[in-house]
């Protein structure tokens, strides 16, 4: 692998790793199986895209998209909790309106940003090659945002939605309203997932309406291989592992996609595949373990 190429996957990782985390909140902490993030994501990015274009700053157009993603994730839990919609289907729902909220919000499929400003024009005036700071930068913000959620979910309304997740019966008999932990801990997920989406689009200079296909698989992938490389024994260790596993999964698709075999080589048509397989390892790697220790 060329060091282009691995800061690429870098970037892809931290970039992507801050979706992660959004799915990581749905899937280990509330158990509420969540699709809205399929449409979240580019939600996030039309958002984004739309508020560039209009000539406001990147950082409201951040801030706009991040609200967006929270009120996506809010209308999903609003319909499991409130009108009793299982959360698979309430999700569902919710992703494939967003399908055709995200092409009006853009006027159409996608958006070009190439020559407007985003949050990396301010890193140019540094004088460094942009591919050698970008993955430096995300890293930053990542970091920030994982600290952000470790911080929240050590607080008494993050305690409640810990307690949420693991025995709703329990934390209502205790008086707290699970109700509005679920519409918070949703929206929160995938405001996000938005802000992940967001960043990507001013990273790669467009917005498109078809950019979140594949985003659970991803992020579910990332939260599995984190868990399986750093182990998920605190809260703070398992976040950490979220980001851990999403550069892991960004790096090991950029070998594959680069691996040559006589002639044989992966295309980026081949992502599916290659994402299944290393989903597949990660799941029987601790049984694997187990087997070789005895």
């Amino acid at each position: 692998m060329t060091l282009y190429a691995l800061l690429g996957a870098l970037e892809q990782g931290f970039l992507y790793g801050i979706m992660a985390l959004g799915v990581y909140l749905t899937f280990r902490i509330l158990d509420f199986p969540d699709l809205t993030v399929d449409g979240s994501l580019p939600l996030g990015a039309s958002v984004s895209a739309v508020t560039i274009t209009a000539g406001h700053s990147p950082y409201l157009a951040l801030a706009l998209a991040t609200v967006a993603g929270f009120a996506a994730g809010a209308v999903t839990a609003l319909l499991n909790t409130k009108l009793k919609i299982l959360h698979l289907l309430a999700s569902i729902l919710t992703m494939i309106s967003l399908y055709s909220i995200n092409i009006r919000i853009m006027g159409g499929p996608n958006v070009a940003l190439l020559g407007t400003p985003s949050v990396l024009t301010d890193l140019e005036a540094l004088s460094l090659p942009l591919f050698q700071i970008t993955p430096v930068f995300f890293f930053l913000v990542a970091a920030a945002v994982t600290a952000a959620l470790i911080w929240f979910l050590h607080t008494e309304y993050g305690q409640a939605m810990l307690a949420t997740g693991d025995n709703r019966q329990m934390i209502t008999a205790l008086g707290v309203n699970t109700d509005n932990v679920i519409i918070f801990g949703v929206g929160l997920s995938n405001a996000l997932v938005a802000f992940s989406g967001a960043l990507i689009a001013q990273n790669q200079g467009a917005a498109d309406v078809n950019m979140g296909v594949g985003t659970i698989v991803a992020g579910l992938a990332s939260v599995i291989l984190g868990e399986t490389i750093c182990g998920k024994a605190t809260i703070a260790r398992a976040c950490i592992a979220v980001i851990v596993g999403s550069v892991a999964y960004r790096t090991a698709i950029a070998l594959a996609l680069g691996l040559d075999l006589g002639g044989f080589s992966f295309t980026p048509s081949d992502l599916n595949l290659i994402t299944a397989f290393l989903v597949i390892i990660a799941l029987t790697s601790p049984m694997l373990k187990r087997r070789f220790a005895r």
